[in-house]
């Protein structure tokens, strides 16, 4: 009996002991990137805020929106990893031109499709966390639909939301255009990021996240 006890305690131990798992969904904005390009983003330098408590799976690929997110099983991956939070950041693939694949329209479709992605985290025993597009370094701001439509989801469903539109554009307004310019993949690039850039943007995700989500805090370095 006394065996049995401690057997039940070992697991119990065991599975106490389980790293908590965060999955992160989107774009080029988010996904890893090898040593051998210049290109980074801001997925890839979260797992450096944690402790080995917790394990974060970057699944952000590029080019990616919603609606193939989705169509291409990245999500269902996403759900096969058994995650406790699913951070989620799309809309710069979804406001392409119309007669791409990958558009997805802000006030119809892209909202759905967040709907699903919320209700299917949830049914799995996760926590998803919305997070909007961050800005893009442009005069006209064509996210700025996507971010409107996932902020009355984020409403109406109930869900955590981390505005990272918003807070992007703060940075890049304080920063100045020419330190700003500094944080791009390429001089002619105005969305994506080097090292630099997705080290700032991570940090302003990292700011946001322990507070929406309270769990992490005991994890953080």
């Amino acid at each position: 009996m006394k065996l049995i006890c401690f057997l039940l305690l070992l697991g119990i131990t065991t599975t106490a002991q389980q790293p908590l798992r965060l999955v992160i969904c989107g774009d080029s904005t988010v996904a890893d990137y090898p040593e051998t390009t210049h290109q980074r983003g801001w997925g890839q330098y979260i797992q450096g805020y944690f402790k080995d408590s917790v394990r974060v799976f970057n699944l952000a690929k590029n080019g990616r929106s919603t609606k193939t997110f989705l169509k291409e099983g990245l999500w269902a991956k996403a759900l096969a990893l058994k995650p406790d939070i699913i951070l989620i950041q799309f809309g710069h693939n979804d406001s392409h031109d119309p007669k791409l694949p990958e558009a997805t329209n802000a006030a119809t479709d892209y909202p759905n499709y967040l709907r699903q992605f919320i209700d299917e985290a949830r049914a799995a025993g996760a926590t998803p966390i919305l997070i909007t597009p961050v800005q893009r370094r442009t005069k006209v701001d064509s996210l700025l639909p996507y971010v409107e439509a996932m902020k009355k989801v984020a409403a109406e469903k109930r869900v955590p939301l981390l505005d990272l539109h918003a807070s992007s554009g703060r940075l890049y307004s304080e920063l100045g255009e020419a330190e700003t310019a500094k944080l791009e993949a390429a001089g002619s690039d105005h969305t994506h990021f080097n090292e630099a850039g997705a080290i700032a943007i991570a940090a302003l995700v990292m700011k946001e996240l322990p507070v929406l989500d309270p769990r992490l805090k005991p994890d953080l370095r």
